[in-house]
């Protein structure tokens, strides 16, 4: 999918702004700038990135709702995926997005791209379990297995939230094994950019 397709659903479908697809562009060409010493994402997916990183990851805005006060973290952003994207989307001036980052190669591109296109997000350095996690959602593309994420998502993330977790093709089978020591409510939703992979949906109620 060219960028004058994907381009084409994120205004559409998923209604971002024309101020939001500059920075979108901005943000692409930056990536391929800095991609090349540093390998943020992988150089045979560089042709691709519209569709591959910017359009997968902003095809997760349909399960948010950007109220005031809320706070979306994305755990293990590595290049702003699906974070950045957003970040880039959300008009709302009292909702949050927070990137957690380990790689710090990574958190300086992403803030340094956050301040050139004055995109609202704070960049929460070193790893994730550092942190004092508090948010309504919790957002992850490439980061861990989903048995993993659900532990993580119970014993360090404070109170009541949503899991987004962006899944290739072995979704289901994740969810099988995670299914065997956790219960939670789930729900599985496709992706737009590859008909095999999908987007899990839970439910995580703190007690």
């Amino acid at each position: 999918m060219n960028e004058e397709k994907v381009v084409n659903l994120l205004k559409n479908e998923l209604l971002f702004s024309d101020s939001s697809i500059d920075k979108l562009r901005k943000f692409h060409d930056e990536l391929l700038i800095y991609n090349k010493r540093y390998n943020l994402i992988s150089s045979s997916t560089e042709k691709d990135i519209w569709e591959r990183h910017i359009l997968d990851s902003a095809q997760i805005i349909k399960y948010i709702e950007f109220r005031d006060d809320y706070v979306c973290a994305d755990l293990g952003t590595g290049a702003g995926f699906p974070g950045l994207i957003i970040g880039i989307f959300n008009q709302n001036p009292s909702f949050h997005v927070k990137l957690y980052e380990k790689s710090l190669v990574k958190c300086n591109f992403i803030e340094n791209i956050s301040n050139k296109l004055k995109i609202k997000a704070t960049i929460c350095r070193g790893s994730y379990n550092t942190h004092e996690i508090d948010a309504n959602y919790v957002v992850c593309r490439a980061f861990k297995k989903l048995p993993e994420i659900l532990r993580i998502s119970r014993e360090i993330i404070k109170n009541p939230h949503q899991l987004i977790i962006l899944k290739g093709k072995n979704a289901q089978e994740e969810i099988n094994k995670a299914s065997k020591d956790y219960k939670y409510e789930y729900r599985m939703e496709k992706s737009i950019t590859d008909k095999d992979s999908k987007i899990i949906i839970v439910k995580i109620n703190k007690k």
